[in-house]
């Protein structure tokens, strides 16, 4: 049995996991990112949310990812944030970023 998992036995012998108190599992359990990572993640929705508002005409019906600018910004002022400061990639390292055909 995980923490935040409480089980039941019914007299019937059937069993009821109550999971987080019964309360939204994603807060009272929450095992994911911390908040500190999420709202990069909520900011980058909110921009792109209103990037399609704003160019709702010329997108077609598409999966798209964020825009490169919106996802820089909101990078660039988390670190700000933080008080970190980065250095500009040199052009050897931006081709070496653009290489990867895919993720972790």
């Amino acid at each position: 049995m995980r923490e935040f998992v409480e089980q039941y036995t019914l007299k019937t012998g059937q069993r009821i996991n109550l999971l987080g108190e019964g309360r939204l599992i994603n807060l009272a359990a929450a095992e994911g990112h911390p908040a500190s990572v999420m709202d990069m993640s909520f900011a980058n929705q909110a921009l792109s949310a209103m990037y399609m508002a704003q160019n709702a005409r010329s997108l077609k019906p598409n999966v798209y990812t964020v825009p490169e600018e919106i996802d820089k910004e909101v990078a660039r002022l988390k670190l700000a944030a933080m008080g970190v400061a980065i250095d500009t990639l040199t052009p050897q390292q931006e081709k070496y970023l653009a290489s990867w055909e895919e993720g972790t």
